[in-house]
């Protein structure tokens, strides 16, 4: 699992990221206090602007592919926190075209309908329907204009730099950096908020790189950037949708279940050698999330002393996992539910 800090450890070593403990008095939310945020830019400038009172605003987009899952917990978690602390705005871009020109979907209707199926999950997670934005490119085509704009400072040699992009990539995957951009700068541009945060995974953050560099070059103030880790799967890898090993907001209680069940244990072969020699919660997916998502410090330090010991079996770890879990699904169910195609109507951005 430590694998999973490379990207991490290479935006701070190669890439001139800072480590987030270099900076004292962070927020007071279990993302932080938990070591799930790792690294930032300029965040330590976005926090004092925003606590002097300076209006802010979140940036904070997804993936028009597929389906809302435990591993963009942190990064919606965070932004939620920040809206109902100091009621920021949120801009959501759901990158519906990407997802059609990498491939990740077949067709641009399949990426539109995942792109509105995702604005429901939204609204359903929690967010102010009366300060947060949801920018879906193929109904927000006024996007195109702003990255037609900044796309004279930009070039082709940068893009492909940056992204590793070649010849033989389609000139959408070329072009689309520019529209990430833009979804950056969209806060300064239809609101003149200058103070903007946009928390992201690591292997995200080139786009951040390229959005900061043009945002110097036409006039805007450089985003800061909260650089999350990557949480392990159910099978102690990278969490994704291709490899399955994903808790979903759609699943059901068995399969929450079921996946739970299946989870990577650190436990030993046996009861009786648990019992005897203790297990590793370092390496235990139940552990691992109960600590980092839904228990205190004294609760998870208990768990761990109690899982080393062999006092706490495996199984009985990951049947609390599963109770937190399927609480948490069943609110969202039943918020779900509630969402109306109105709601989603008032949250999208259309053009003027």
């Amino acid at each position: 699992m430590e694998s999973l800090l490379k990207d991490n450890m290479k935006l701070v070593e190669e890439f001139n990221a800072k480590p987030i403990g270099t900076i004292e008095n962070l927020p007071n939310f279990y993302t932080f206090r938990n070591n799930l945020i790792f690294s930032h830019r300029d965040f330590d400038k976005f926090l004092k602007r925003l606590e002097d009172g300076e209006e802010s605003a979140i940036v904070s987009g997804l993936n028009a592919s597929g389906e809302l899952h435990m591993g963009h917990k942190v990064v919606f978690d965070t932004n939620l926190f920040f809206q109902k602390e100091f009621n920021m705005h949120v801009f959501i871009p759901l990158s519906d075209d990407e997802s059609y020109l990498s491939k990740k979907v077949s067709t641009q209707e399949a990426g539109l309908e995942n792109a509105m199926n995702l604005a429901k999950d939204l609204i359903a997670y929690g967010f102010d329907m009366k300060k947060t934005y949801i920018a879906i490119d193929q109904i927000y085509t006024d996007i195109y204009n702003l990255a037609i704009k900044l796309s004279r400072h930009i070039t082709m040699s940068e893009i492909k730099a940056i992204y590793g992009y070649k010849n033989e990539d389609n000139i959408g995957m070329h072009f689309y950096p520019t529209i990430q951009s833009a979804h950056v700068l969209l806060p300064q541009e239809l609101m003149g908020i200058k103070n903007v945060l946009v928390p992201i995974g690591p292997d995200e953050d080139a786009h951040l790189r390229s959005a900061r560099d043009v945002a110097s070059r036409t006039g805007y103030e450089k985003p800061a950037v909260l650089h999350t880790r990557f949480m392990p799967g159910l099978d102690g890898e990278k969490m994704s949708k291709s490899r399955g090993n994903a808790i979903f907001y759609s699943d059901d209680d068995k399969t929450v279940s079921r996946k739970v069940s299946s989870a990577f244990s650190g436990g030993r072969d046996t009861v009786e050698e648990h019992r005897r020699l203790g297990g590793n919660p370092e390496v235990d997916i139940a552990c691992i999330y109960l600590k980092n998502y839904y228990l205190g410090e004294k609760e998870a330090e208990n768990l761990f002393n109690e899982y080393r010991s062999g006092r706490i079996m495996s199984g009985e770890v990951k049947e609390m996992l599963k109770e937190k879990i399927i609480e948490d699904l069943r609110k969202f169910r039943i918020s779900l539910a509630n969402v109306s195609e109105a709601d989603v109507d008032r949250i999208l951005l259309r053009n003027k």
